[in-house]
């Protein structure tokens, strides 16, 4: 089967790139080891989106991170729902969509308009805000608050975005429901609330199975463990059901990535800039295993702070890109490049962020390339064969 992304360059790139996997002389332009299906390195303008896998609708798009990747796996992406005016700005410079609805999900799934094409969808995509269950959150402290997620939001409560988007696909009725998540959906008191997704997932419809995925397997220069929640409407899902256990008959699909890594040191091609006087004064003190700037701050002051102002390591990924930024360059003591930023996320090196700063914009999507190797996958195993 052919990879859906094929620069127009190379007439035969697009003639060889077969089983998904791209051919050795295709790494090696692009400057990576042979075994990654996707490039973290590309650009819009080379890109040709097949869109012969499906469509797809996406909420809570932010600028498009996982839009990309259903447009780098060959499905057409109609549309998207979001509440927030400077993402859904960079998002419609990017990817021009049919339909683009910028108002809550509250509201948004209660209208009575939508168009036709919303009602015959392969994959509605989601990733309801998790700052509420984030391990760097207040967690169960703002569970049930109203929260501005961002200057420019309405104010909403954050942790029942995820029913709300339920609600949506039990209305729409996609084929797929895919929706990601922090790991934190899994610690303390938030298991319950994972169980109920499970019982309003069951009510709309839906069978559904969850992963916890590391983006550095799956050809993104980042360690980023996400949640995916996947759901299979029942109605089709016969052909796939297995018995998982002495209690469970599930959709069988497996979703094992075990990519080479890619390290920062391979990606990086200039710095940002230099750190304030005092971080640079501490990052003089810093010694090999530190991971932060909170570790040498505990080492010389006995308490630690500034735990989220981590260090990018030649020989290894990335740290998880967060809407804060604070990724310093060990070696050298500057922030990292929007360069590096734009590689680490997989994103296109030519993508229009209009007023959004790119780590912001990076931290806050789901890489693209490993929502494509995920979409593959549903695709392959089960679209493909319905």
């Amino acid at each position: 089967m052919l990879v859906p992304y094929r620069p127009q360059k190379s007439i035969e790139m697009q003639e060889t790139i077969q089983n998904n996997k791209a051919p050795d002389f295709l790494n090696t332009m692009l400057g990576e080891v042979p075994f990654h299906r996707f490039p973290y390195r590309w650009t819009l303008k080379d890109a040709v989106f097949t869109k012969d896998k499906g469509k797809v609708f996406s909420c809570f798009a932010c600028g498009g991170g996982s839009t990309m990747g259903y447009k780098l796996a060959g499905f057409d992406v109609i549309g998207c729902n979001e509440i927030d005016p400077k993402m859904i700005e960079a998002y419609k410079a990017n990817h021009k969509p049919k339909y683009a609805f910028l108002e809550p999900i509250q509201t948004f799934k209660l209208r009575e308009d939508f168009p036709q094409e919303l009602y015959e969808l392969d994959i509605l995509d989601g990733s309801p805000p998790c700052s509420s269950f984030s391990m760097a959150g207040n967690r169960e402290k703002d569970w049930g608050k109203e929260k501005v997620f961002r200057e420019g939001q309405a104010m909403q409560v954050l942790d029942t975005l995820f029913f709300d988007f339920i609600d949506l696909a039990k209305k729409l009725q996609p084929k797929v429901v895919v929706a990601e998540n922090v790991k934190g959906l899994f610690l303390g008191d938030a298991k319950q609330y994972v169980i109920q997704i499970y019982r309003e997932f069951e009510k709309a419809g839906y069978y559904c199975q969850h992963w916890l995925l590391d983006a550095s397997k799956m050809g993104v220069p980042q360690r980023r463990e996400r949640v995916f929640f996947i759901a299979l409407r029942k109605d089709l899902a016969k052909p796939f059901l297995k018995q998982v256990n002495l209690f469970d008959i599930l959709p069988q699909i497996k979703l094992d990535f075990n990519e080479p890594e890619i390290n920062y040191g391979s990606i990086k091609t200039e710095l940002g800039r230099i750190a304030s006087k005092l971080y640079y004064e501490r990052w003089t003190k810093r010694e090999p295993n530190d991971t932060s700037f909170g570790d040498i701050t505990e080492r010389l002051n006995g308490s630690g702070s500034c735990f989220s102002d981590v260090f990018a390591k030649d020989e290894l990924p990335l740290p998880t890109i967060t809407s804060k930024g604070g990724i310093y360059d060990f070696e050298n003591g500057h922030f990292i490049s929007d360069d590096s930023f734009k590689k680490g996320g997989s994103y296109p090196l030519d993508y229009d962020f209009k007023t959004n700063k790119v780590f912001y914009l990076v931290g806050m999507s789901v890489p693209p390339v490993m929502t494509a190797n995920i979409a593959t996958e549903i695709y392959n195993q089960w679209l493909s064969k319905l």
